[in-house]
């Protein structure tokens, strides 16, 4: 895999989170990568409530919960350590989670065997940071949440292209994306300043366990529905654009919807694969 910058910040926390002993330890030092949360009064337990509280909550808000769920297979692609896959494992009768870090999917694992149900989890190693080793039409659902906004514009777009792809016709995508900031000329730049001082040994794995900071080098994409629609033309139907942000324009086909909670600056694709 090249090691192109913005994938560094996530091999460091992941090498940070292989030296932990416990999920619990790894939460109180790196919990904000998932979460945007530290402390040392934080555990794996109240991590993966927060989950709970949103996997149920968004697949409503979206109309994607269903009993029928039970017997479906869903992508979650950005799984982390599991703070949201415990609660798709509950929901679907197939999980497969999704990260480029292998140190974080064996923690996902973990996690899910405490607070899930292990016997329908699979784990995905997304080498490259923008591929699906899935074949076509295998799943029924492809998630993602607080992911596609960290990878460099071309990748998240690949990624969202492989997430129609793996999805059978008839299954949905609920893709989150960062959209435009009026302070992405700061932000951009310094999040590229950032990354590159992931590199350095020991600095980097510093900088993995210090929240403000490494925020800003998560700020690496910023994609406009304009964009994905366009590249994934005629392959969705039932197209809905939900944001936090008062009624908008948006791409001839789509639909925009108010959704209370999203952050102002992202949005998500909610869309059926023809």
């Amino acid at each position: 895999m090249a090691r192109r910058s913005q994938l560094i910040p996530w091999k460091v926390a992941g090498r940070v989170s292989e030296r932990h002993s416990s999920g619990d330890d790894v939460v109180r030092e790196t919990g904000w990568v998932f979460n945007n949360a530290t402390g040392n009064h934080l555990t794996l337990a109240e991590f993966v409530a927060s989950g709970d509280d949103e996997v149920p909550a968004y697949l409503e808000a979206f109309d994607l919960r269903s009993d029928a769920n039970q017997g479906r297979t869903v992508v979650e692609i950005g799984s982390g350590i599991g703070r949201m896959t415990a609660a798709f494992t509950r929901e679907f009768g197939y999980v497969i989670a999704a990260d480029l870090d292998i140190g974080f999917l064996e923690r996902c694992h973990e996690t899910v065997a405490r607070f899930g149900r292990a016997e329908r989890l699979h784990t995905l190693e997304v080498a490259d940071g923008r591929s699906l080793d899935l074949p076509d039409d295998s799943v029924d659902l492809a998630f993602s949440y607080i992911t596609l906004q960290h990878c460099a514009p071309a990748d998240a777009l690949h990624l969202a292209s492989e997430a129609v792809r793996v999805t059978r016709p008839g299954g949905s995508v609920a893709l989150n994306f960062r959209g435009s900031s009026r302070l992405d000329p700061v932000l951009l730049p310094l999040g590229a300043v950032i990354r590159a001082a992931f590199r350095v040994p020991r600095v980097g794995e510093w900088l993995s366990q210090q929240r403000v900071i490494t925020r800003l080098a998560w700020q690496v994409s910023r994609i406009d529905p304009e964009q994905v629609l366009s590249l994934l033309e005629g392959r969705l139907t039932s197209i809905a654009v939900y944001t936090g942000q008062p009624a908008r324009p948006v791409p001839e086909g789509a639909v925009w919807r108010h959704f209370d909670g999203i952050n102002q600056n992202h949005w998500w694709l909610i869309a059926t694969v023809r």
